[in-house]
């Protein structure tokens, strides 16, 4: 099973657009468990929110750049014909979910799993809304 948190700053634009494109990644889809976090400063740190919004697909950011330091800020994505967006492409997005796929079938080595999730008063799951 995928899971996907969103980590956003509150009141973020551009969460909706992510989610909007999430919802069309993921139709057809099994369930995926998605999360939303409104992340604080220390949470961003701890979990590499680099702008928001971030996606963590199975807890890592598909779209990190190197280099990049955690931050409560806005977040860039690359878009289509060079314009940069708030939120990955739909493309991006099922291009990330297809490769977590693959990943979850070879992760067989034990020690390799990604770091809990956030939990608590700032975390809030929003279900299996993406089905």
């Amino acid at each position: 099973m995928i899971e996907l948190t969103v980590l956003s700053v509150p009141g973020c634009p551009n969460v909706a657009l992510l989610e909007q494109r999430l919802a069309e990644a993921l139709a057809g889809r099994p369930a995926v468990r998605v999360r939303l976090v409104i992340a604080s400063a220390d949470e961003a740190a701890r979990y590499g929110m680099c702008g928001s919004p971030t996606l963590l697909v199975n807890g890592h950011d598909p779209f990190a750049v190197p280099g990049t330091v955690p931050a409560l800020t806005c977040r860039i994505y690359p878009g289509d014909g060079g314009r940069l967006e708030g939120a990955p492409t739909e493309e991006a997005l099922r291009r990330a979910l297809e490769r977590a796929d693959r990943r979850a079938g070879a992760r067989l080595v034990p020690g390799t799993d990604p770091p809990p999730l956030p939990s608590g008063p700032a975390a809030r799951r929003e279900g299996d809304r993406y089905r």
